[in-house]
C-alpha cells in the first residue's frame, strides 16, 4: 500500500509541474499516462498482480488515449 501512495504522489507531482506551456496533445499524453498508470496500478493491486506492470500498460493506454484526444482538440488529428 507504500508504493502505491508513493506512486500517487509522484504523479500528482508529475501532472503539476511544467504544463503551461504544453500543447493539449501534449497535456492530454501527460495527464492520461499518469491517470493510466494510477488506475493501473489500482487494479492490478487489487487483483493481486504486479504493479508495475499495471502502471506500464495502464500508462501507456492512458497516454496513448490522452495525446489523441488533446490532438482531436487541437483539430490536428
Amino acid at each position: 500500500m507504500k508504493k502505491t501512495a508513493t506512486v500517487f504522489a509522484a504523479a500528482a507531482l508529475l501532472m503539476t509541474t511544467g504544463c503551461t506551456n504544453l500543447s493539449k496533445t501534449q497535456e492530454g499524453a501527460l495527464s492520461g499516462g499518469a491517470i493510466g498508470a494510477g488506475v493501473g496500478a489500482a487494479a492490478t493491486a487489487i487483483a493481486g498482480s504486479s504493479i508495475a506492470a499495471g502502471m506500464i500498460v495502464g500508462g501507456a493506454v492512458g497516454a496513448a488515449a490522452g495525446a489523441y484526444t488533446g490532438c482531436q482538440k487541437e483539430g490536428k488529428c
